[in-house]
């Protein structure tokens, strides 16, 4: 069978594609840019641009083809106000309807889809199953609930669609905000928390992404939606400590009243000077935690990575990519 992944050279995309490599299949890696990965030699790569609708019909899709779409514009590097829009939206959502566009064209029927629990935005039920309200606080989101609706109106066409709404998803080659945090530790500075770091903070591993999408496949493309993080993650402040600890960093842990801070960086957004997104730092405190259940009950997916084991494995990769030294992988399975 083959299997189409378009955003195959990213993040995610780099790991499902040995997977199903691995399983016997043809994979089709479609990306707007070919990296040096040792499965190339196995997997055929055609340039896209998802935001050309005829780049995007020209990777010939067929009838028969798994479909993965993996593309995405994330919040790193942060946008100002009045690009954002412009900045999510061409790759996000008017991707996807190339994508979906181009499969109803050829009489394609099945697409594994990643948006994420941006979606959702505050907290109004907790831990959030799949049926938490969706409110989303910012163009990313909006962009990735956008094409959840996409999904609803194309399943109606029949299509087969199935979603995924990953946490922040960490591994190999991406450290995005995460590295703001990494240079503090090194420089032995403090480490501000928004609230008081009671919370707990979920990740996902990038490994545990691309088994889901595998499995989705194998489990016949259900029309559902499905939340990816990590089990049991610990609190904000633990978290953090045992990273310091690792380090061997004489960095400490600052609480701030979460109110004021939030206000504070809603200034510095409003004059043009974010430091974060907004849909990163107003979910900061709040319990946002991802029910991960239902991958379970229907796909046999069942996350592999401790929160604490991926964050210092991203930090050991943020050293030794100053030090220009491989490092050693230092994720281990959950209990």
């Amino acid at each position: 069978m083959r299997h189409v992944i378009f955003g195959g050279d990213g993040f995610v995309g780099r790991h499902l594609a040995p997977k199903l490599l691995a399983d016997g299949q043809e994979v089709i890696i479609a990306d707007i840019a070919e990296g040096e990965r040792p499965h190339y030699r196995h997997a055929k790569f055609v340039h896209c641009d998802v935001t050309d609708r005829t780049s995007v019909e020209a990777v010939g899709i067929k009838p028969d083809d798994m479909v993965y779409n993996l593309s995405a514009k994330m919040l790193s590097p942060i946008q100002i106000r009045s690009k954002r829009h412009d900045f999510f939206y061409p790759v996000n959502y008017h991707g996807t309807v190339h994508i979906i566009e181009a499969m109803d064209k050829v009489g394609a029927k099945n697409l594994i889809h990643f948006t994420t629990d941006m979606v959702y935005g505050h907290t109004v039920t907790y831990p959030m199953t799949e049926d938490h309200p969706v409110n989303p606080l910012g163009e990313y989101g909006r962009s990735k609930a956008d094409t959840e609706m996409l999904a609803v109106e194309w399943r109606r066409r029949g299509m087969n669609i199935a979603l995924f709404r990953p946490r922040l998803i960490i591994g190999p080659g991406r450290l995005g905000i995460l590295e703001k945090l990494f240079k503090l530790i090194d420089l032995n500075l403090p480490v501000p928390m928004i609230g008081s770091g009671r919370n707990p903070y979920q990740f996902i591993s990038v490994f545990d992404c691309a088994e889901a999408a595998r499995l989705a496949w194998k489990a016949g493309v259900p029309n559902e939606a499905y939340n990816l993080g990590s089990l049991n993650p610990p609190p904000v402040r633990k978290l953090l400590k045992t990273l310091i600890a690792h380090a061997g960093s004489r960095s400490f842990l600052i609480p701030s009243p979460g109110w004021a801070v939030k206000r504070t960086l809603d200034f510095l957004d409003l004059i043009n000077l974010p430091i974060m997104d907004p849909e990163q730092y107003l979910i900061a405190d709040e319990m946002c935690v991802l029910d991960v259940s239902k991958g379970e009950r229907q796909l046999g997916w069942v996350p592999q990575y401790r929160d604490e084991d991926m964050l210092i494995a991203a930090y050991d990769e943020y050293r030794a990519n100053k030090t220009r030294q491989p490092a050693k992988a230092r994720q281990a399975p959950a209990e």
